[in-house]
């Protein structure tokens, strides 16, 4: 029974979205610093205040969409709406994460805070209006994204690179579309998501395209600037470009499947293809700054 109410509580949290978090740790990456083991700590325990403060997100939203996410055939099973968990206790565990995340971050500097707070301020936001705005709904999650590499390169130390930050900005809308394609075609996204209804399939496959392309076009840019060039002092990271291309053009297709219900986001990196392509950029770039 207890592992049973522990797994719940769990689950209201979305482990499996955790992931995200890792943008945190980019401005590490980008900065040279991937060699100081409290550099990269740092921005580890930043990356797990982040993972705990979208978690109390997560359980505002499931108490906010509770009724709709019964309409649709795997948000139905998520706790509060299945009934495993009350709202009332879904509320008051979100505020005691949120409030955790936000104390723990009081060991950064003021800056992190703040920024940690305008995160929960622009979901808050979000979930009562700016979901129900079209073009709006999906800024706003890039701008989840956008703070979440602010706040890591606040935590750290280090310098963001305004081409770090624009690469981040520009992907996440694509990845935001994305799922908002996938949700129209699946039967229940209009009911599940009323802002799907101001979309049309058009206006979202032309959008995708031009994210694909300036955020490919932007990180190519980025490898080749004279800034990038002298900063890292190697001409190689261009050669990290087809990864993303790939990476790309990979979650065009799994955006494109309406035999499953699931996030294309949560399917990507689920991923086998994606997830490879990942771990070779990742590689790629890593040998190149740090080695060569």
């Amino acid at each position: 029974m207890i592992l049973k109410i522990f797994r719940a509580f769990l689950t209201l949290l979305r482990p499996h979205q955790w992931t995200k978090n890792l943008f945190v740790i980019a401005p590490v990456v980008f900065s040279k610093e991937l060699g100081e083991p409290y550099v990269v700590l740092k921005a580890i325990f930043a990356a797990v205040l982040f993972s705990l403060s979208s978690g109390a997100v997560y359980a505002l939203n499931d108490v906010v969409d509770a009724e709709k996410d019964k309409l649709h055939p795997l948000k139905k099973f998520r706790p509060v709406a299945s009934g495993a968990i009350s709202t009332k206790s879904a509320l008051i565990f979100g505020f005691f994460i949120a409030g955790l995340s936000t104390g723990l971050s009081f060991f950064f500097q003021i800056k992190f805070v703040l920024t940690l707070l305008l995160y929960f301020l622009v979901n808050i936001i979000y979930s009562f209006w700016l979901k129900k705005v079209i073009i709006l709904d999906v800024m706003c999650i890039a701008s989840g994204f956008l703070l979440r590499v602010i706040a890591g390169s606040y935590a750290a130390n280090v310098k963001a690179s305004i081409w770090i930050l624009l690469c981040t900005y520009l992907l996440a809308l694509f990845l935001a579309l994305g799922k908002r394609r996938h949700e129209m075609a699946v039967n229940t996204g209009n009911l599940a998501r009323p802002v799907l209804s101001q979309y049309s399939p058009g206006l979202i496959e032309i959008l995708m395209k031009i994210l694909a392309f300036l955020s490919a076009f932007s990180y190519f840019i980025y490898t080749i600037s004279p800034h990038t060039r002298n900063y890292f002092g190697t001409n190689g990271l261009v050669f990290s470009v087809p990864f993303v291309l790939f990476g790309l053009l990979r979650f065009v297709r799994i955006s494109t499947k309406t035999d499953s219900s699931e996030s294309p986001t949560d399917s990507m990196i689920k991923d086998i293809p994606f997830i490879i392509n990942l771990f070779l950029w990742f590689i790629t770039i890593t040998l190149l700054i740090y080695v060569f």
